[in-house]
């Protein structure tokens, strides 16, 4: 029997990716799966299009490999080359990168080409026309990006020039309408398949400002730096320190486990609370004012003095503290 031709898909695990990869499999390709995770968007965080995508990939029959972008992907947010979207969403520059990976991939398994569900007009940053192109040409995969889903509205790949694929085997889906999805996931058999929405936090608004924050504070915040954007009420009090309260059990744990030498907890003593983290380079001058959040933040009564336990570097020191008032802590949250 003659051997699969082999391609690679990026799958992100929503709607438009999983119907790319069954156009090709229904043409007799054998797809090869990419996963590309980065600080601000991968496959665990439960939002949108990157959730279950292992639970994804089985049920599609397809092998899947995973990439991270870490700290090259920060380095990149820091300066990209086509700008952000309306939050700190650097798409262009973001979808060169992924592009990028997953031609390693397609080069390391023999693959014909790269497949990806993005549909023409759907994305206003990076699926029109001249962005598309903009995206293969920096990626290196000139007429090497099949997109099954919009394929006879662009122009000829080089797999439908050497004869691997029809024209009339690709789609004519354009702009953000769902129905023709919706058709083929019902032709495909697809049960309850996921709705439309992105899984990258940088289109947030609330999360784009704490990011935009942050790099402007930092010169190259670290991925725990990152972590700690995705979690918690956030206040600037000087240009050198930062502070994180949480808003539930979950978060407050999540906030001791990215706690860093050098970071300081809060916690009040008597009361239902959160935990508050504090960090940066002027924390001593900052210590009054970040209990007196937290108190605020926690069941005790108001107008009252509490007494707040400070931990740093497994030491623990306790203080006494009046409430702050609303408008007094309000003009630093971010």
């Amino acid at each position: 029997m003659e051997e699969k031709k082999k391609v690679v898909a990026l799958l992100s695990g929503g709607l438009d990716s999983r119907l790319a990869v069954k156009m090709m499999q229904n043409q007799g390709f054998d797809v090869t799966a990419v996963a590309i995770k980065t600080p601000f968007c991968d496959f665990d965080c439960g939002r949108g299009c990157g959730f279950e995508i292992r639970e994804t990939a089985d049920m599609l029959g397809v092998d899947l490999k995973t990439v991270y972008l870490g700290d090259e992907y920060i380095e990149m947010l820091k300066n990209p080359k086509h700008g952000f979207g309306s939050g700190m969403n650097p798409c262009i520059d973001c979808r060169v990168m992924m592009f990028k990976a997953g031609k390693q991939v397609m080069e390391n398994i023999g693959a014909d080409f790269i497949i990806s569900g993005e549909v023409l007009g759907q994305r206003p940053m990076s699926q029109h026309g001249p962005a598309l192109r903009t995206i293969e040409k920096e990626s290196g995969l000139e007429g090497k990006i099949v997109r099954p889903l919009s394929g006879r509205l662009l122009p000829a790949t080089q797999p439908e020039v050497d004869g691997l694929i029809k024209r009339e085997d690709l789609g004519m889906i354009r702009g953000r309408t769902r129905k023709e999805q919706m058709r083929l996931a019902k032709e495909f058999g697809f049960e309850n398949p996921p709705n439309a929405g992105g899984g990258c936090l940088l289109t947030d608004p609330k999360f784009a400002i704490r990011a935009k924050d942050l790099f402007n504070h930092i010169e190259t915040p670290t991925t725990n730096d990152i972590d700690l954007l995705k979690i918690g009420r956030h206040f600037r009090f000087d240009q050198k320190t930062k502070f994180i309260v949480g808003r539930n059990q979950d978060e407050n744990e999540m906030l001791k486990a990215l706690a860093l030498p050098g970071d300081v907890l809060f916690e009040t003593k008597d009361h239902v609370g959160p935990i508050s983290l504090l960090r940066g380079q002027d924390i001593e001058h900052n210590l009054k004012l970040a209990a007196a959040i937290t108190l605020r933040y926690s069941d005790a009564p108001k107008d009252q003095q509490g007494i707040v336990i400070l931990e740093k570097d497994n030491t623990k020191t306790e203080i006494s503290v009046l409430q702050i008032s609303e408008p007094e802590y309000l003009q630093y949250r971010i």
